[in-house]
C-alpha cells in the first residue's frame, strides 16, 4: 500500500489540507503502507521554497512524517515524455483558441440550450492548418481526448460512483508555455510511484473520472487504484468553511496555542460517529478506519476543538511542556494553573501573577475589608491549608461569606475574577506579594 499527500507550495497549509494529509497518513500507517510527500510545484511563478519549508514544518508539528519526499519540478522531463506518448496515441491534441474565443463558444452553446462543453473544433484542424497557426506565432495548448465512456469505481467513503466522460470538456493537460497541469502530473506520478490509494476531497470526484481515463491511456491498470473522497467541511453553522475557517492555516492555529494532539484528534474523528479524543497520529492510527467516515458534510466546530485542547493542557505533565513555558516556571506552578487554560498562551499571565509583578485594581468600598485581610495574613511558611485558615478567620471576624468574602481577595491577589484554586495558588504567590497587593487594592 502506498499513499501520497500532494500540496502546492503556493501558501500555508490550512485545516482542510491538514485533514487530507492526516487521513492519508493514518491509512498508510494503519495498514503498514508507505506515505509520500509530493510537492505540486510545477507552477514555478507561484511556488515558493519558503512555503515548501513551512508545509514540511507544519506537517511535522502535527506529528506526520513521510517515507519519501518528491518535488514535481524535478520531474518535468518525465511529464514531457508522457505527453509525447499521448500525442503518439492521438489522445493529446493541440488547440489554439484564446480565452475570449472559448468564452464566446461557451455562451453560444448556452444560448442554444447545450451544455457549455468544448466542441473539439481543434481536432478538425489539418496538419497544414496547425503548421500555419504555429508559423503565425500561435503556441498551442494541449487537451486530452476523453474516451466516450462512463468511468465507475467503488469509493471507500462515498460508495459506488461514476462519471460520464461525454458530459465533460476535454481537459487541458499542458499550457501553451509547455508547463503541465495538476490533472496530468498527478496521474503520471501516481503511475510511476505505484500509488495504491488516493484520499482527497469530494470536490475531486469528477476529476477522478478524468484521471482514471488518463491513467488507462498511459498504460496503467486502474484496478490497482483505490479512491476515497472525503465530504467537504462546513463551519459550525453549516456555512462554507473555505470562506471562513477553511483558510485558517496551521501556522495560525499554532500561534493561537492549539496543541497538535487536539487538532489531530479532532480531525481524525471529524465526519465519523466516534467521539473525538486528543492524540498524536501515531496513537490514532491503530483505530483509523476510512469506511467510518460519513457521506454527509462534516462541521468543523471550533468549540469542540477547544474542548479537546483543554483536555490536552489539563493532563499535560510539566516535563512535556517545560520548553514552552516562561523561563523560571516550575512544576508546582504548572500543576496549579494548567487546569485553568484553554490555550497555552494563557499561561504567561498566570506566571506574572505568581512569580512577577501585577497591579491589582483598586476596589472602591472594600478598603476596610482588605485592610482586615492584610492584618490577618498569617506568617510563612505557607502550604495548602493556609488559604482555608486565613479565609476562615476573616469569615469569623467580618461576618462575610461566599462571593462577598472570596471575590475581593481574588481580585486583590490575582487581578482576575476567576482562575485557579487559591488554596494552591496562594503559597506560590507568597506573603510579600500578597501583602503588597492587598494594600494596593485597598487604595491605601
Amino acid at each position: 500500500m502506498k499513499l501520497r499527500f500532494a500540496p502546492s507550495p503556493t501558501g500555508l497549509l490550512h485545516v482542510g489540507n491538514a485533514r487530507v494529509a492526516l487521513a492519508n497518513w493514518l491509512h498508510a500507517r494503519r495498514h503498514g503502507g508507505a506515505f509520500i510527500l509530493r510537492l505540486d510545484d510545477t507552477d514555478l511563478e507561484r511556488s515558493k521554497p519558503e512555503f515548501a519549508a513551512a508545509i514540511e514544518e507544519d506537517l511535522r508539528w502535527l506529528g506526520l512524517d513521510w517515507d519519501e519526499r518528491v518535488a514535481q519540478s524535478d520531474r518535468l522531463d518525465r511529464y514531457a515524455a508522457a505527453a509525447e506518448t499521448l500525442k503518439a496515441a492521438g489522445r493529446l491534441y493541440p488547440c489554439f483558441e484564446t480565452e475570449e474565443e472559448l468564452a464566446y463558444k461557451r455562451e453560444r452553446r448556452r444560448r442554444e440550450g447545450k451544455p457549455p462543453l468544448y466542441d473539439r473544433e481543434a481536432l478538425r484542424m489539418t496538419p497544414d492548418q496547425i503548421e500555419r497557426a504555429i508559423a503565425n506565432g500561435k503556441q498551442p495548448y494541449w487537451r486530452f481526448k476523453l474516451a466516450p465512456r462512463t468511468v465507475a469505481w467503488h469509493d471507500l467513503v462515498l460508495g459506488e460512483r461514476s462519471v460520464k466522460l461525454s458530459a465533460i470538456s476535454d481537459p487541458v493537460l499542458v499550457r501553451a508555455d509547455g508547463s503541465p497541469l495538476y490533472t496530468f502530473t498527478s496521474v503520471v506520478d501516481d503511475l510511476d510511484m505505484a500509488i495504491t490509494h488516493v484520499i482527497r476531497g469530494e470536490d475531486h470526484v469528477t476529476n477522478t473520472g478524468i484521471q482514471l481515463d488518463l491513467f488507462a491511456a498511459l498504460g496503467g491498470n486502474v484496478m490497482h487504484l483505490n479512491f476515497a473522497h472525503l465530504p467537504l467541511l462546513t463551519d459550525q453553522d453549516g456555512g462554507a468553511l473555505s470562506k471562513r475557517l477553511g483558510s485558517i492555516s496551521l501556522r495560525h492555529l499554532r500561534k493561537d496555542g492549539i496543541e497538535p494532539a487536539a487538532l489531530a484528534g479532532y480531525l481524525a474523528a471529524l465526519g465519523t460517529s466516534a467521539d473525538p479524543v486528543p492524540g498524536m497520529p501515531t496513537a490514532l492510527a491503530q483505530h483509523w478506519d476510512i469506511t467510518r467516515v460519513s457521506h454527509a458534510t462534516a462541521r468543523f466546530d471550533t468549540r469542540q476543538m477547544l474542548a479537546l485542547n483543554r483536555r490536552v493542557l489539563h493532563d499535560a505533565p510539566f516535563d512535556a511542556m517545560r520548553d514552552r513555558l516562561p523561563e523560571g516556571a516550575d512544576e508546582a506552578w504548572w500543576l496549579a494553573i494548567r487546569g485553568n487554560l484553554d490555550l497555552l498562551r494563557e499561561a504567561r499571565p498566570w506566571f506574572d501573577i505568581v512569580r512577577g509583578t501585577i497591579v491589582p485594581p483598586v476596589q472602591e468600598g472594600e478598603g476596610d475589608f482588605l485592610a482586615a485581610a492584610l492584618a490577618a495574613l498569617p506568617p510563612e511558611p505557607w502550604d495548602g491549608t493556609t488559604w482555608g485558615a486565613w479565609t476562615g478567620a476573616l469569615k469569623a471576624s467580618t461576618g462575610r461569606k461566599g462571593k462577598a468574602l472570596f471575590l475581593p481577595l481574588r481580585l486583590a491577589l490575582t487581578g482576575e475574577e476567576h482562575g485557579p484554586d487559591l488554596a494552591t495558588l496562594l503559597p506560590l504567590i507568597g506573603r510579600d506579594r500578597a501583602a503588597l497587593r492587598l494594600r494596593l487594592s485597598s487604595g491605601a
